[in-house]
């Protein structure tokens, strides 16, 4: 890739750094890291984070608005879930709590909670969540037409040129994942958990819903982790582990009878070698995913990122420099990453 050797190119719009915060001290580390914006949920199921411990309440919005507005930076509110068809008040009181708090924009993939959004705060930012599942120009074009989104996150499973192809032809601007845990899914509409857990990662908030994991210690030290009641993998004493998820999950499949990844390996994109790509097509903002992850990870993730934006949009000469893989290597998942779907050599 030209980014991974090199590249010199014309000074670009910068694209905006957004950043995830799972929790208030997460958030002022992103910013103090140089974070442009920061996106975060509340406590409860309107958001696709609702992990235990995650998230913030009104007073904890509050503050983590005033910290970042008085350095010049944004809040974005992860509205994403899809609202329950018996009862969507929850969702409804959420865009009423982010327009009250001082949110900067909304993040929703539910097309009910775009229309409240739209019709009771229409001075509210909107931006289409991944979790929306919006992979062409056109689907793009529909919600900013009926909607008034202003942005949209396109999902990680499109190529370098399918991301071209969107913001050459719609008027929304467009952001893309730049590092962060990949999906196997196309985003908002995987179903697999519910298989196992009776519970969507689109509705309830989470792939693996904490009620549902099970780790049973074996008298070797061995670890197994169960799902639902399903044994996903077995982990051997001084195995790393990671929080169960069926898609990364390991199984014994096909005649050879081996034990292996049979969906997805744990690994991370990391498209840190097409910056420069992503900034001559125009993209708009670049997102590190994580708000599950520590603020250790929020703030050494962002640092590598700010100054890689810095450095890819100043017009000069862009290469990617070995400490910031080095860096990010330390928190992907399986410690490897990729360019997933941004290069695809098998077309």
């Amino acid at each position: 890739m030209q980014g991974a050797t090199g590249t010199t190119a014309a000074a670009h719009k910068r694209p905006q750094l957004v950043c995830p915060a799972g929790s208030l001290r997460a958030l002022q580390m992103a910013v103090d890291a140089g974070a442009d914006a920061v996106y975060l949920g509340l406590k409860d199921a309107t958001n696709a984070r609702n992990f235990a411990g995650l998230n913030f309440d009104d007073a904890q919005v509050r503050e983590g608005v005033r910290y970042a507005h008085a350095r010049g930076r944004e809040v974005l509110m992860a509205l994403n879930t899809y609202a329950d068809a018996r009862d969507i008040m929850p969702w409804q009181r959420a865009v009423d709590r982010a327009a009250a708090l001082g949110a900067d924009a909304l993040i929703v993939a539910d097309v009910a909670v775009l229309a409240y959004a739209r019709d009771h705060h229409p001075q509210l930012r909107r931006h289409l969540s991944v979790q929306a599942s919006a992979t062409t120009w056109e689907a793009v074009e529909f919600y900013r037409e009926r909607y008034g989104i202003q942005r949209a996150v396109l999902p990680r499973v499109l190529t370098l040129q399918q991301v071209q192809h969107a913001i050459r032809h719609t008027g929304a601007e467009i952001e893309v994942f730049g590092f962060g845990s990949l999906c196997v899914m196309v985003e908002g509409r995987c179903a697999l958990s519910s298989y196992v857990t009776g519970q969507s990662p689109n509705t309830a908030g989470v792939c693996s819903p904490p009620s549902a994991v099970r780790w049973d210690e074996g008298a070797d030290g061995s670890v197994e982790a169960h799902l639902g009641g399903v044994l996903i993998d077995r982990y051997a004493p001084d195995e790393p582990r990671g929080y169960p998820t069926l898609c990364k999950g390991r199984f014994v499949v096909g005649a050879s009878r081996e034990r292996d990844y049979a969906i997805e390996e744990p690994t991370s994109l990391n498209s840190l070698a097409i910056l420069p790509e992503l900034i001559d097509a125009g993209v708009a903002a670049i997102k590190i995913e994580g708000r599950q992850r520590s603020p250790s990870y929020v703030a050494e993730v962002t640092r590598v990122w700010r100054q890689a934006i810095d450095q890819a949009a100043g017009g000069g000469r862009y290469s990617v420099q070995p400490g910031w893989n080095a860096a990010l290597a330390r928190w992907a998942e399986g410690q490897q990453h990729t360019l997933g779907a941004y290069d695809r050599p098998w077309r």
